[in-house]
């Protein structure tokens, strides 16, 4: 089931994020074919202040990704709500201010990230700064509702959105090249406009009745504020990291090769960008079920994600980069069309930035595990230094040697010195290899429960039901449990994983999965069920009548602790015992 799941999310997350860099490539596109390589320059200068604003949102998303997932793993409904809740008032508070600021300061702005006091480079950067900044309402709108419309099950409408936002924003570059004429004002204006798009397709789902998350202005709380900053910080240092490396880029390139070398990065890291939609994708399912699993300590749950991250992430980013290296010169020449000097340090960038992409999607997946399981303080070292220590200082050195062309090298040798620095680490606190048996997430060695002290099984008919429950009552007697307490934990197996086989399961051809853990804690005993059938909550929603109503009100008499989330298309029921 987790395959599935992994499948399923991984393909949504890298579609999201490639269309959503789809609309950067576009502006660039549009601004090289139309605008020239100076307004190329004006958008590289501008980036970094508009990623500072994104580096909120940002913040921001990875904050609920932690914190509604935990809430919705120990089935905190109303928690959640209030994680929703607080994030978007937060956000729009936080995206109005930084509207009105950068409007205000745009000419200041221009000058700090190197454009002049004057001049075409210092306009063009001050009016795409403008432009663009109208929308960042909409743009810290939309990334908040990302993992909120995720959580929800909601993947075919976050596609929906982008799309939306892709098809308007190119409709509008063109209208601003071809009719308005409005210059970089235009192209950050077009786009400003396609985030608002997006925002009202997604948003359109959290009005609804069948809403999993709700707002009220009363669930707003200084505390659960502070704890989306705090679950969030170290996505933050992801973007500060960005932010530091960009502007330093720009002033190392500025130097070495003047406004030729700042487009060609431009150029570069935006194609970049668009091919590490495959990170981007892996850190997300990285942070959201690894969330939700380490509450459960399914710790057999979170050496198979990482597994399986690690495998598709090596697989499909090196197949981008060996499409990167193929389809450098003509990628290139759609932004710069004119042969010469700032084409060829655009494709030599760019096919070096490929090298660094199997390193990449390794340490994307370890990290953000690492920050579902609180090691805050770690993530947030090791980001500043995977994101802008490691490749400025590498890019530094190298450029003393080897000009420009040892800049373009800073990607691909930070990536690959954070993966050494994640091999290190892990080898000095555990005596293990990173890479083995989930060593990388450095777990506590009281999570969850020895290997022995759990029985996993996934179940599809009602012969399976009966032959788990069998082997569930013979695990608990193995282990000391009486009789009594073995007896109980079989006929919850009975109950619960039978009502999902006869009622759940679609019997039409379609292929459902119910996963069973029992896992022996202390001196009692968790039981989970996870299947992918429709919503239903055994806690709230108990037939009136019948066997079924019977069967489910005396396993909730037997248990201690019951709690229910559904979340990403999945039921899950943890039961203690």
């Amino acid at each position: 089931m987790i395959r599935k799941l992994v499948r399923q999310m991984l393909a949504a997350q890298i579609f999201s994020a490639l269309t959503v860099s789809l609309c950067l490539l576009i502006d660039n596109i549009m601004i090289g074919q139309f605008l020239g390589e100076e307004c190329i320059a004006a958008y590289g200068l501008a980036n970094p202040l508009l990623l500072a604003v994104g580096a909120v949102a940002s913040l921001l998303s990875a904050g609920v990704q932690v914190v509604c997932s935990k809430a919705l793993g120990k089935g905190a409904q109303e928690e959640a709500n209030g994680g929703y809740s607080s994030a978007v008032v937060v956000a729009g508070g936080v995206s109005i201010m930084a509207m009105v600021l950068v409007i205000l300061f745009r000419s200041f702005f221009a000058r700090i990230l190197g454009a002049g006091s004057s001049g075409e480079l210092f306009e063009e950067t001050r009016g795409y700064l403008a432009g663009f900044s109208l929308g960042a309402p909409a743009t810290m709108g939309a990334l908040i509702l990302v993992p909120f419309l995720q959580m929800a099950g909601k993947s075919g409408l976050l596609i929906a959105a982008v799309l939306g936002m892709t098809v308007t924003d190119i409709g509008l570059d063109l209208l601003n090249v071809l009719v308005f004429h409005g210059g970089m004002f235009g192209m950050g204006l077009g786009s400003a406009i396609s985030y608002y798009v997006a925002l009202v397709v997604g948003g359109s789902y959290f009005i609804s009745k069948k809403s999993v998350f709700h707002f009220s202005r009363k669930a707003v709380r200084k505390k659960t504020i502070a704890d989306l900053f705090q679950a969030g910080i170290p996505a933050g240092f992801n973007m500060i990291s960005s932010v530091i490396l960009m502007f330093l880029m720009n002033r190392l390139l500025g130097g070495l090769g003047g406004s030729a070398a700042v487009a060609a990065y431009a150029v570069s890291s935006s194609l970049g960008g668009a091919a590490n939609c495959v990170t981007t994708g892996i850190g997300g399912v990285s942070l959201t079920l690894n969330s939700i699993f380490y509450h459960e300590e399914d710790e057999g749950s979170m050496k198979k994600l990482l597994a399986l991250l690690w495998k598709y992430g090596a697989v499909l980013s090196l197949g981008m980069g060996i499409l990167i290296i193929v389809i450098a010169p003509a990628a290139v020449s759609l932004f710069i069309p004119a042969a010469g000097k700032t084409q060829e340090m655009a494709i030599l960038g760019l096919r070096l930035f490929a090298a660094g992409m199997i390193p990449c999607c390794l340490n994307a997946a370890v990290k953000n595990a690492w920050q579902a399981c609180g090691r805050i303080r770690l993530m947030e070292i090791f980001s500043l230094l995977e994101g802008a220590g490691f490749p400025i200082l590498a890019a530094f050195l190298l450029s003393r040697f080897l000009g420009v062309t040892g800049a373009w090298f800073g990607f691909a040798a930070g990536e690959i010195l954070a993966t050494i620095f994640i091999a290190i680490l892990v080898q000095k606190k555990t005596g293990r290899v990173a890479w083995r048996d989930g060593a990388a997430l450095l777990l506590e060695k009281d999570f969850g429960a020895p290997e022995n002290e759990r029985f996993e099984t996934d179940i599809r008919t009602m012969q399976e039901v009966s032959e788990a429950a069998q082997r569930a009552e013979q695990f608990c007697l193995e282990r000391g449990q009486d009789p009594k307490t073995s007896s109980h934990i079989a006929l919850c197996i009975e109950e619960m994983a039978g009502n999902t086989i006869q009622h759940g399961f679609s019997g039409d051809g379609k292929q459902n999965h119910l996963s069973m853990l029992i896992m022996h804690k202390g001196d009692g005993w968790i039981l989970r069920f996870r299947d992918d059938c429709g919503a239903f909550d055994p806690l709230h929603y108990v037939p009136t009548e019948g066997k079924d109503a019977l069967g489910i009100r005396l396993v909730m008499a037997m248990v201690k602790d019951a709690r229910y989330t559904y979340s990403m298309n999945m039921n899950n029921l943890v039961l203690r015992i």
